[in-house]
């Protein structure tokens, strides 16, 4: 019997209805069916990832801390092995090369005897994409927007961390910042071209931005710098944040002629002090960027 022959004849009109992205693998993991929300949130179409098994790494899923899912037992090989649903927040790999935030539930996919024959996976974009859109249109209209990257830019940045400084002074709200470079980024233009090199700054760019709380601000600082203002935050959880964030670019890359072109960040950062200026907290953070890339990039230094 046909493992199909239990859908009902309008199963394939509600797949493709829905928002959130589905692929159902058989019991090797290989994709046998591939939604459009799937190709929407992923940038992959159907011909693209039909056939290919999830152990091919195509959307290299990774956890928080950066460790690859989809060569070991993740989320969907436990599901068909164990017939228990899951869910996890896991970050995939789009297909411009920058890192999406999704939130996955898995299922067993069974026959009509109650077989499993493979797995489901819904998964949904949770990185607040209308609440970006929005943020972007004001702060268009405010020309605080990085026409590169669409981030908000140094001057937003500085009027952020004003804001935020009062709050620190007038109501002890703590407040932090992370200030990153991107490693070596002149090799980056020098081997590929300018083109290539803006191409890098955005995947960054977008890695960094979904890769933090809609509550925290993720900017270009300028050139290959960007800044990031952490509110309500502990040392302790910047250090967390830093090192996700690292993590996440490290395992990020786009395409060029069928190359993959990485890079790293090197992180400084650092909690604000009520008795000093905005200007302080973040030469401080860059100072302690500086000393990452001395001790060898691709790492980061908060104090």
């Amino acid at each position: 019997m046909n493992t199909h022959d239990y859908e009902p004849r309008n199963f394939q009109e509600i797949l493709e209805s829905m928002e959130e992205g589905v692929y159902f693998t058989d019991r090797n993991r290989v994709i046998t069916r591939w939604n459009k929300a799937a190709e929407l949130i992923t940038g992959f179409s159907a011909e693209e990832v039909l056939g290919s098994s999830c152990k091919d790494n195509l959307l290299m899923h990774v956890d928080e801390m950066g460790t690859s899912l989809c060569l070991g037992k993740c989320p969907l090989a436990h599901t068909m092995e164990d017939e228990h649903s899951r869910e996890a927040k896991v970050y995939l790999h789009h297909k411009k090369g920058h890192r999406i935030p999704v939130m996955v539930r898995t299922l067993p996919r069974r026959d009509t005897q109650g077989n499993v024959i493979g797995g489901i996976e819904i998964f949904t974009d949770v990185s607040l994409r209308e609440n970006l859109e929005l943020q972007l249109e004001q702060l268009q209209r405010l020309a605080m927007l990085d026409p590169l990257t669409e981030l908000p830019n140094r001057r937003y940045l500085e009027s952020r961390m004003e804001g935020m400084q009062q709050e620190l002074r007038t109501g002890g709200i703590p407040w932090g910042v992370l200030f990153f470079d991107i490693d070596r980024f002149k090799r980056v233009n020098d081997t590929y071209g300018h083109d290539m090199g803006d191409k890098v700054i955005t995947m960054v760019s977008r890695t960094l931005s979904l890769g933090v709380s809609p509550f925290d601000t993720i900017g270009r600082w300028g050139g290959e710098e960007f800044a990031g203002i952490f509110p309500n935050v502990t040392l302790e959880s910047l250090k967390q944040a830093a090192e996700r964030l690292r993590l996440l670019v490290a395992h990020s890359w786009t395409d060029k002629e069928a190359v993959h072109i990485g890079v790293t960040i090197s992180i400084g950062g650092t909690l604000a002090k009520p008795d000093e200026t905005p200007l302080e907290t973040v030469t401080r953070a860059d100072r302690l960027m500086y000393r990452s890339k001395q001790e060898g990039r691709n790492r980061s230094t908060l104090e």
